[in-house]
C-alpha cells in the first residue's frame, strides 16, 4: 500500500503506529467531476493544517485524542485528470485497511470519492447502512452523460447495499425527480426534520447494523461552512452539524468519510475548521464506542 500514498502534514493526534491503529486517516484529494467551484482536492491537506489548532480535548465528550488509536497515512496518489484510475487506487487503498480489521476516517475531495469507501466497506458485510448528510440528494442516475459523478454519487451506493439501507438527512436541493422518488414507496429513508433529531430518529432504526456514514460538509448552512463546492442556504449550524456528529459516533461506525471541503472558497478557514472539529469528536466517539 505505502507506494499508493504520499505523507504530508498529519491529522492532530493521529500519530500511533499502523499495526496499532484502530481507525485509519487517508486523504483522497480527488476534485474532477465537480460541477460548479472546484477546489476540493485541497481540502484534506488544509483540514490537516488547521486541526493543529484544536485541543486535544473535547469538554463536550470529556475525552482525548491521546485515548484514541489512530493513524494518519497520507494521502492516496491518484493519476491526473482520470476518474476511473482514481476511483480504482482509492478502491485498492481502502480495501487493504478495511482487510487489516480497521476503521477508514476518508478526507476529501469531491463527494465521488465516498463510491469506492462504500464498496470496500460492502465487500466484507452481509448488510450495511448509509448515513448521508447532505444538502444535496446525489442521486441522479447520470450527470452530463456520465453515471460516475459528485451528482450520482448515492444512487450508485445504493446499488451496493440497496435503497432501503440508505438514509439521508439536511437534503434540500435537488431535481424533481429526485425529489418524487425521495417521497416515493421506493425509497422509505429519507429522514426530514432539523438535524440532531433527524439522526437520533435514523440511529432507532438503524439499530446496530453497521453504518457508514458520509459527511458532505454543505449540509451546514453556507454562514458557518462557505468553502465548498456548491453551497446550498438553508442548512444548519455548526453547532447543529457538532451534537449530530457526536450522536452518529454512537452507532456501529464501520466507516466515515467527510468531503467537499475546498480551501481555495474559505473564509480565514471557518469551514475547513469545522471539518477538523467534527473529525476530532468523531474520533473520540467511535474509539469510545469501540472499547
Amino acid at each position: 500500500m505505502n507506494d499508493l500514498l504520499e505523507r504530508r502534514q498529519r491529522f492532530f493526534g493521529a500519530d500511533s503506529s499502523y499495526a496499532e491503529a484502530d481507525i485509519v486517516i487517508v486523504g483522497l484529494p480527488m476534485d474532477l467531476t465537480s460541477s460548479w467551484r472546484s477546489g476540493a482536492r485541497h481540502g484534506p491537506s488544509r483540514i490537516r493544517d488547521v486541526s493543529y489548532s484544536l485541543e486535544d480535548y473535547s469538554p463536550v465528550l470529556d475525552l482525548c485524542l491521546s485515548s484514541v488509536r489512530a493513524v494518519d497515512i497520507g494521502d492516496v496518489v491518484l493519476p491526473l485528470g482520470n476518474v476511473e484510475g482514481s476511483l480504482e487506487a482509492i478502491m485498492e487503498v481502502i480495501s487493504e485497511i478495511v482487510g487489516d480489521g480497521k476503521i477508514p476516517f476518508a478526507l476529501g475531495g469531491e463527494h465521488l470519492v465516498t463510491l469506492p469507501c462504500i464498496t470496500a466497506v460492502a465487500q466484507t458485510l452481509k448488510d450495511m447502512a448509509i448515513v448521508h448528510l447532505d444538502a444535496h440528494a446525489d442521486f441522479r442516475h447520470r450527470y452530463a452523460g456520465q453515471k460516475l459523478s459528485h451528482a450520482t454519487v448515492l444512487r450508485r451506493a445504493s446499488e451496493i447495499v440497496g435503497v432501503d439501507n440508505l438514509y439521508q438527512i439536511g437534503i434540500r436541493s435537488g431535481t424533481a425527480e429526485e425529489f418524487r422518488f425521495a417521497n416515493s414507496d421506493a425509497c422509505p429513508s429519507r429522514i426530514a426534520g432539523c438535524l440532531p433529531e433527524a439522526v437520533a430518529e435514523t440511529l432507532s432504526i438503524i439499530g446496530d447494523l453497521p453504518c457508514y456514514v458520509t459527511l458532505d460538509i454543505d449540509v451546514v448552512d453556507p454562514a458557518f461552512a462557505p468553502g465548498t463546492g456548491s453551497p446550498e442556504p438553508g442548512g444548519c449550524s455548526s453547532l447543529e452539524i457538532l451534537e449530530a456528529v457526536r450522536l452518529l459516533g454512537q452507532c456501529n461506525i464501520v466507516g466515515f468519510d467527510l468531503v467537499e471541503v475546498a480551501p481555495p472558497w474559505d473564509c480565514s478557514d471557518i469551514t475547513s475548521l469545522l471539518a477538523a472539529k467534527i473529525v476530532r469528536e468523531m474520533l473520540l466517539r467511535v474509539s469510545a464506542y469501540q472499547k
